[in-house]
């Protein structure tokens, strides 16, 4: 695909220095690290650990709460935040003051990776620009599908303006799938997009885990199939379709049990909706090892994934998925082979496949199988990796233009290995 590529090596006939890896220090500036669970959050967090494993040093820059639910990796500075209106567990960055830029100066960044575009993004992007610092971003959130869940869609196009605008003044932007790969690409962001997929655990999530204990105690019977939800219990993760599917099953008298494993500020709506699903709550560990592999289907039909986190952990579960066809989801079920795809809001083709199912023992057997294998092409150890070597790649390129710059490291302003240049009068 043109305009992205993966981790280039060998051909540099530059100074030994600048053929070794650089040490990296990094400043990692998001919107989302330990004050809420979901999946931007559950991943910094895992590549913050495996930085600092494989010898990084990590500034983390990031809103806060008072009771986290994240043990957070890594050491983290707390920026000035308030929680978003109507969405509390949310928080919104709103400033960059002068104590927390002295503590970053003071921890010499030779790199800044911006994971949010947001204010916090954008004074970051403009720090890194002023100090001589490169810049990398990771893409998580495709805000423009969210935009139709609150009535914003006259704005789209305004925000994707400011998206090519700030992601043009990136040197790499790490996108989680080929599909989202794409939509960047129709909209004019091409240069410096390197694929970043997200990674499983199998030692966590594995068909191993199903537990008939586990569904015993929700009274789910040995036979019964079930059907799981997993994910914070938000209108834009598709919880309307799931809700018409679950109905119309129920008003066939297909037998079938639900459950939805998460909270969100759509579970008491959701509660009135669907009184015979059971409602799990928010689970972690063991317990949501158990969720995932003790259920017999898993109805995911959000469109606005971009990757799908939740879906590659009940592939590994050896579950198969039922999925919009969008974005992530795209990029991870194969259709008829490990799972389903069906077009998004179209709760009837979602009916359809869940129906089949339901009702077809050996087709879950098979797809379920055949889920597990293709999860296990998802290592974390070898995303994460792939990643510290796009961070190497880019501060190797940089050292070489400052090699072969005349006036010299001393009186430029890019940064030169091993650690940042800036000024510390800045």
């Amino acid at each position: 695909m043109s305009g992205v590529s993966g981790i280039h090596t060998g051909g540099i006939s530059k100074p030994d220095a600048v053929k070794t890896a650089i040490p990296k220090r990094i400043a990692l500036f998001t919107g989302s690290y330990n004050h809420i669970a979901d999946g931007v959050s559950l991943t910094l967090n895992r590549l913050v650990d495996h930085l600092e494993k494989n010898g990084a040093e990590v500034l983390v820059l990031a809103p806060t709460s008072e009771d986290p639910p994240i043990e957070h990796k890594g050491t983290l500075a707390a920026v000035p935040s308030f929680a978003a209106p109507g969405r509390p567990e949310y928080r919104v960055a709103v400033g960059f003051p002068s104590h927390l830029k002295r503590r970053l100066r003071e921890f010499r960044p030779n790199l800044f990776h911006i994971a949010t575009p947001d204010i916090l993004g954008f004074k970051a992007l403009k720090l890194a620009h002023s100090w001589g610092i490169p810049v990398v971003a990771s893409f998580h959130t495709h805000f423009g599908s969210y935009l139709k869940y609150y009535n914003l869609g006259v704005i789209e196009d305004l925000l994707w303006k400011y998206g090519r605008w700030f992601y043009q003044k990136c040197e790499h932007i790490y996108v989680p799938s080929q599909s989202m790969v794409d939509v960047l690409r129709m909209r004019g962001i091409e240069k410096g997009v390197k694929l970043w997929p997200r990674g499983v655990d199998m030692k966590v999530f594995n068909p191993g885990k199903r537990s008939i204990e586990w569904r015993r105690q929700f009274g789910i019977a040995d036979h019964e199939v079930l059907i799981s939800f997993v994910s914070r219990l938000v209108w834009e993760k598709g919880l309307d379709v799931f809700a018409d599917v679950i109905e119309t099953l129920s008003r066939e008298g297909v037998p079938h049990r639900s459950i939805i494993v998460g909270d969100g500020p759509a579970s008491e709506l959701l509660e009135k909706r669907l009184p015979g699903t059971i409602f799990a709550g928010y689970r972690r560990g063991e317990d949501l090892s158990a969720a995932y592999a003790s259920s017999d289907i898993f109805l995911f039909p959000s469109e606005t994934e971009t990757f799908g986190n939740v879906t590659l952990e009940a592939m590994a579960s050896g579950v198969p998925t039922v999925c919009a066809d969008a974005l992530g989801s795209r990029s991870l079920v194969n259709s008829g082979i490990t799972g389903y795809l069906a077009p998004p809001a179209d709760s009837v083709s979602f009916t359809n496949h869940v129906r089949d199912l339901v009702r077809n023992g050996d087709l879950r057997r098979e797809l379920g199988q055949n889920a597990y294998q293709h999860a296990q092409n998802y290592s974390w150890e070898a995303i994460l990796t792939r990643i510290n070597g796009y961070y190497d790649e880019m501060l190797s390129a940089k050292a070489l233009e400052s090699v072969d710059d005349e006036s010299g490291p001393e009186t430029g302003s890019r940064l030169i290995l091993p650690h940042s240049s800036l000024p510390l009068s800045a």
